[in-house]
């Protein structure tokens, strides 16, 4: 697509943007704080599980919306190669070079929801690499005492060295810039988190994922444990299962990890929606009505929210179902609803976001634009009234950037290629 209509097409979306909202915006403004007694103000501009955790003591801190531009290579990018991008036979995406895939959808186009995903799949917070430095995270029960008052009662806590991506496609900073020419594994992507430092007794666990250029292809994910001195590979219905006591599984890492063309989509609407895309409070800052299992932060509302629904179509997978809001304008996920298989809401996963130059405001680490960090997450088993809540980087770490983007390998935080091997994982673990 040339570049003019392009940019005239953006004009338009972000002019409706801002006209379309006007009337929903009457009944939540800035200065609004979203508490359980005022939570019907929100319905319907919040995901079920999100209202759930208002209800146990999250207060929404509501301040007007900002926009949030690409980044300029990512811009450039999208506006060069997306008039290529098209979806194979399988869902699979093919000619897909850098940028956004798909910057105009036509929201009753049948295949709309899966071009949403890759958007969110190919969205602009990295393009080359990424690297999360001292993760920590705790998990727990929420009870309820005789006087009604929230109580968080962590049973473990968990401290990850490092969580790293290497995109080997869409490259945008570093050589080799777009794709490796050289990738053997023919990997889309490599992942790892590993080791972990805390708790104890799993000192030395961590696990890799390779994603391949073939989308429809099973990932491969490895996990390390040292104490039984083994390599186990899980299989696609085991990256559903949350792992040692926490709450979330791996294909919920950043809202959806999954594979696109493992799922069944379906686009339910579009409509305004409140989200947490321009958090202050860093160290995030444990709610205190719920006891801390989640985190108080601002809200805005956002103008246009596709909510997605997907369905696994592997079997054996720990969800029946999963609701997922992805922000238009950024194509961020801001939180998903899980079902279980009976159909009944089982999970919410939340993340507090932060758009800014630097990822930790007290941390002599900027970028040139302002990017987009997650520096927080919660996850709520409704059903068990248990929850796992994290943060990047972890609370204990104030003079941690804890963020890492598009770095190459030449800085100090970087990593080769063989950190994402499972020779790097089990000497790490030892």
């Amino acid at each position: 697509m040339p570049a003019a209509p392009f940019r005239l097409l953006l004009a338009a979306a972000f002019f409706t943007l801002h006209l379309l909202p006007a009337w929903s915006r009457a009944e939540v403004k800035p200065g609004d704080v979203i508490t359980k007694l005022n939570v019907e103000k929100v319905d319907g501009m919040i995901a079920e599980g999100v209202r759930w955790s208002i209800i146990n003591g999250m207060d929404l801190q509501i301040v007007p919306y900002e926009e949030i531009p690409m980044p300029s290579k990512y811009l450039e990018a999208s506006e060069k190669y997306a008039s290529q991008v098209q979806l194979g036979e399988r869902d699979e995406l093919l000619n897909w070079v850098a940028g956004r895939p798909f910057p105009v959808i036509d929201e009753n186009d049948p295949k709309a929801p899966q071009k949403i995903m890759y958007n969110f799949q190919n969205t602009h917070y990295f393009s080359d690499d990424l690297g999360l430095h001292l993760v920590d995270a705790d998990t727990g029960a929420l009870y309820i005492d005789s006087k009604g008052a929230r109580h968080y009662q962590v049973e473990r806590h968990f401290v990850a060295d490092w969580l790293r991506v290497l995109q080997f496609q869409g490259r945008l900073h570093h050589d080799p810039v777009h794709e490796y020419a050289d990738n053997p594994d023919d990997t889309f992507r490599k992942s790892g988190l590993y080791p972990l430092i805390e708790p104890f007794d799993l000192k030395g666990v961590g696990g890799i994922s390779f994603r391949y250029t073939d989308l429809v292809r099973q990932d491969d994910t490895w996990l390390y444990l040292p104490f039984i001195r083994r390599v186990r590979r899980m299989s696609s219905a085991q990256r559903s299962d949350a792992l040692f006591g926490q709450d979330i599984d791996v294909d919920s890492y950043g809202g959806y990890a999954g594979q696109i063309p493992w799922f069944n989509w379906r686009l339910l609407g579009v409509k305004p929606m409140l989200a947490s895309l321009h958090g202050v409070n860093l160290p995030p800052v444990p709610c205190t009505k719920d006891g801390g299992m989640t985190f108080c932060e601002n809200w805005e509302v956002r103008p246009e929210v596709y909510v997605i629904e997907g369905t696994p179509k592997v079997s054996n997978y720990a969800y029946s179902k999963r609701i997922i809001y992805v922000d238009k304008e950024t194509n961020f996920i801001i939180y998903s609803d899980l079902y279980d298989q009976g159909g009944e809401l089982w999970k919410v996963v939340m993340q507090s976001i932060r758009t800014h130059k630097r990822p930790n405001p007290m941390v002599d680490y900027e970028y040139d634009e302002p990017r987009m960090f997650i520096y927080a997450f919660s996850v709520i088993d409704m059903q068990l009234m248990h929850g796992t809540r994290a943060a990047i980087p972890g609370m204990a770490f104030p003079d941690e950037a804890g963020w890492y983007i598009d770095i190459g390998f030449d800085e100090a935080q970087s990593a080769g290629e063989d950190w994402y091997s499972i020779a790097g994982l089990i000497a790490a673990g030892r």
